[in-house]
């Protein structure tokens, strides 16, 4: 199939009297935004034409949801009274863009090293992250949205699965649910896990969807979580970092792991 093919499919997929597409030659890609704002997302047509060759219509199927989805939370003014319970934190690396691309600055909180946390409106299929100009007018104050989003994230679900190598425990959150690496921020739940460790516990987030917990009980360990980490950090939809921690006396210390050797922190 062809761009201009894969154009024109997108385009009978995408009729919205108030959406406006186009086609960029030089750069191959099909862009669909709102007329009245020009907010919109711009789509690399090589990459789905070669989904679409993998998955046929499924794969369009797949993109028309997901930009479907992003247009509609472009054009909605959220709002935070009522949606207390909507309200988590996300991890994501100290490389982030913490300020939008309309230069409205994102509502931050210093983490580690490693990573930052941000604050997101959930929507249910996406969510939208918190800047501070909708916070002063909602009137409501910074203290106040990461109590009410540490107290939400701490309501998810903690159910690990339990992988043993070498003799060293890995335990993985993925439930998909968007909110699995923000989950290194329950501290009740960390703790439980280092009461019941039988060796030294390591943390790790390497990407979004993930949260691994690894209970070392040798030095294979470390190299076994090493590895595990950068793989997953390199799969990882949204990554966030490739560096484990060691959670010790409350605190994360990102580690450097040498091969056949203890972490260096």
């Amino acid at each position: 199939m062809t761009s201009l093919q894969m154009k024109k499919k997108l385009d009978e997929r995408l009729k919205n009297e108030n959406w406006r597409t186009s086609f960029d030659r030089d750069k191959d890609a099909f862009r669909v935004e709102w007329k009245d704002t020009k907010q919109g997302m711009t789509i690399s047509l090589p990459n789905v034409i070669g989904k679409y060759n993998q998955r046929g219509e499924e794969a369009i199927d797949d993109l028309e949801s997901h930009i479907r989805e992003a247009l509609r939370i472009m054009n909605q003014t959220p709002e935070l009274s009522g949606m207390e319970k909507n309200i988590f934190p996300v991890i994501r690396s100290t490389s982030f863009p913490t300020e939008t691309k309309k230069g409205k600055k994102l509502l931050t909180k210093e983490h580690t090293a490693e990573t930052r946390i941000f604050y997101a409106l959930d929507l249910g299929r996406s969510y939208q992250l918190l800047d501070e100009e909708l916070l002063e007018k909602e009137g409501w104050v910074k203290e106040h949205i990461d109590e009410v989003a540490s107290f939400n994230v701490r309501s998810l679900s903690v159910e690990p699965k339990k992988d043993r190598v070498a003799d060293n425990d890995f335990y993985f959150i993925a439930t998909q649910d968007g909110y699995d690496a923000s989950r290194i921020l329950n501290e009740a739940f960390l703790e439980e896990m280092k009461v019941n460790a039988k060796g030294e516990v390591a943390v790790a987030v390497p990407h979004q969807d993930v949260l691994i917990i690894g209970d070392i009980q040798n030095s294979t360990g470390y190299d076994i979580l090493a590895q595990m980490t950068m793989k997953f950090f390199a799969e990882g939809r949204i990554p966030i970092t490739s560096l484990p921690f060691i959670y010790e006396n409350k605190k994360l210390e990102p580690i450097f792991i040498l091969a056949k050797n203890r972490p260096q922190k």
